[in-house]
């Protein structure tokens, strides 16, 4: 509901501020981070760690009020999601180029359970010695007809 005024929000009459508190700062999403190149995102991610540098400062100070403390959230998220995004793009970069390689990282492998890493292989459990070859050769598993 909108009141006659040129404002549109109600003042707290005690502090003549606005009651509900707006971030103006937009926050930072991860599918828009995707697109941008790991120079784009460090520049970013350098810009916010100056940001909530100055946040700190100005906290400290006594400066700014209730606003910068949901700032310093905000950055700090901020900073978090561009962290995330850029590993993972990392990681993933890393990845494709040891795709074809017979050896990977340790960081870069299936993580599974130790002991499914430990199970032999399907090329392994289905070796057969020459012996063993020897004997399947020699006596086949009998087949019987069943009269109905």
């Amino acid at each position: 509901k909108k009141s006659n005024n040129k404002n549109s929000f109600r003042f707290d009459e005690s502090t003549r501020r606005p009651t509900h508190t707006s971030i103006t700062m937009a926050r930072i999403k991860a599918h828009e981070l995707r697109n941008k190149s790991k120079e784009e995102m460090l520049k970013q991610l350098a810009a916010l760690k100056n940001e909530l540098a100055q946040l700190r400062v100005a906290k400290v100070s006594g400066q700014g009020g209730a606003n910068n403390l949901t700032k310093i959230k905000v950055i700090r998220k901020g900073i978090a999601r561009v962290l995330t995004v850029y590993n993972q793009t990392t990681r993933e970069d890393l990845r494709q180029g040891y795709r074809k390689r017979k050896f990977k990282p340790l960081d870069l492998r299936v993580k599974r359970t130790r002991a499914l890493r430990r199970a032999l292989t399907k090329q392994e459990s289905q070796a057969v010695t020459e012996r063993q070859r020897k004997r399947q050769a020699y006596f086949p598993k009998r087949k019987y007809a069943v009269k109905a």
